[in-house]
């Protein structure tokens, strides 16, 4: 019978030699100075992959040691290990896994270690992922997600029911090619929620050490600036007081953090009417999905910080 869905991946191989799997791996995922060893136990090696174009679900068995380099990747990768050691980058960046905690892979490549080990691998197309994050206002090819960031436990529950989800969809075989789509979807969701998305405009004092309270809050607006957000949300998700994320707004950013909510709002607004129809797009209704709903406050507002009024923005777009 025919697959429904031509663009489902379905892929498993298994080997005993150490040299093949190593070899197999290391072009799956375009790797670079990849070494294998044998270990106290037996060689062997089994890999699946289940999905679509948008999202896979891999799992890799390998009882030996493998270590090399990861290559910058398009995709964003999230994977835990079940069995086994594994640690990702080196010195005050390196990461030790803990078995069961998903950790997202670096984009910007990095090189690893692993023993004896078992491996889930989510992998959502950057596209797609791009997709949902838009609709939460991230402008196109500004896409990066923290991989430092530690999940929450609520994150992790998601994340974890969403897989458990996905995962007995995409081994149905006769699940419809909408179905399919909609647990990529779902996979692109439970990740946003997983690792924070980081804005390329931070400022340069966000990234030292001594600001990383105020930089969770900050990275918290850019991701939720499409949801109500407080100032005591802020303080929460920082773990600092009223008073000290004032504070700490004010020597990092040069603004309150309502004021820094209000701003990262009024850049959506001005990426939406960039990205617009003239004909058809409402500056009125774009403001009042960013949260304006006075619509003189709102173009001056616009116009102090962006240099023009809105309808000058949508007649360039």
């Amino acid at each position: 019978m025919d697959d429904p869905n031509p663009n489902r991946v379905q892929e498993a191989t298994q080997s005993t030699d150490l040299d093949v799997a190593r070899d197999f791996l290391a072009e799956a995922y375009a790797g670079q100075q990849w070494s294998a060893d044998q270990t106290r136990q037996p060689f062997s090696f089994r890999y699946t992959a289940v999905g679509d174009r948008s999202m896979t679900l891999r799992t890799i068995r390998f009882d030996g040691h493998l270590d090399g380099v990861m290559t910058p990747s398009e995709d964003f990768v999230v994977q835990w290990t079940t069995k086994g050691t594994a640690t990702i980058g080196t010195g005050d960046d390196q990461v030790r896994m803990e078995p069961g905690r998903p950790q997202l892979w670096p984009q910007q490549g990095a090189v690893f270690s692993y023993d004896d080990y078992d491996q889930r691998v989510v992998q959502v197309n950057r596209a797609a992922l791009e997709t949902v994050a838009g609709e939460r206002g991230t402008a196109p090819g500004a896409l990066r997600l923290d991989h430092t960031v530690r999940p929450d436990d609520r994150a992790l529950q998601v994340w974890r029911s969403s897989v458990q989800l996905i995962s007995h969809t995409v081994m149905d075989r006769q699940a419809s090619p909408l179905l399919q789509a909609e647990m990529g979807r779902l996979g692109a969701l439970a990740l946003l929620e997983l690792y924070p998305v980081v804005s390329a405009s931070l400022p340069a004092d966000l990234l030292l050490p001594k600001n990383s309270h105020v930089r969770t809050a900050v990275e918290y607006v850019h991701e939720h600036a499409h949801l109500p957000i407080t100032t005591a949300d802020l303080a929460s998700v920082a773990n600092l007081s009223l008073r000290a994320l004032q504070h700490a707004f004010q020597r990092t950013v040069a603004m309150s953090p309502n004021g820094y909510i209000r701003h990262v709002r009024l850049d959506r607004v001005r990426d939406a009417l960039l990205a617009g129809d003239p004909a058809t797009t409402n500056i009125a209704d774009v403001a009042r999905h960013w949260g304006f709903a006075h619509a003189g406050r709102f173009s001056a507002s616009y116009a102090e910080q962006h240099g023009e009024y809105p309808r000058d923005t949508l007649r360039r777009s």
